[in-house]
């Protein structure tokens, strides 16, 4: 599935602030209420386990993690323009597993 760079607003250099967004359908589809977490692996790096909040089947669609913010910046992905995250790849590996990838 398709995902975009997310940041807070104010992200930081060591990741803080940053994160991908999920569209609401590939978050149904993929995703299911019932896991408390996902492990996302990073492309040529480490796995990172991001706990899903309440919040993030009411409307927030933000996975949030500074090592993904860091991922990002070490790939020069961010700091983006203001309106222009990157888009990235999330591939579902198993259940509540994914990898996260560079387009």
């Amino acid at each position: 599935m398709r995902v975009a760079g997310w940041n807070n607003g104010s992200p930081g250099r060591t990741g803080a602030g940053y994160g991908i967004r999920i569209v609401r359908n590939d978050r149904d589809r993929y995703l299911q209420k019932v896991w408390d977490s996902v492990v996302i692996e990073l492309e040529g790096d480490e796995t990172v386990t991001i706990n899903l909040s309440q919040s993030f089947w009411r409307g927030c669609i933000e996975l949030r993690s500074a090592r993904i913010g860091k991922w990002m910046i070490e790939r020069g992905l961010a700091p983006w323009p203001k309106g222009s995250p990157p888009e990235l790849e999330l591939e579902p590996i198993t259940d509540r597993e994914f990898r996260l990838r560079c387009i």
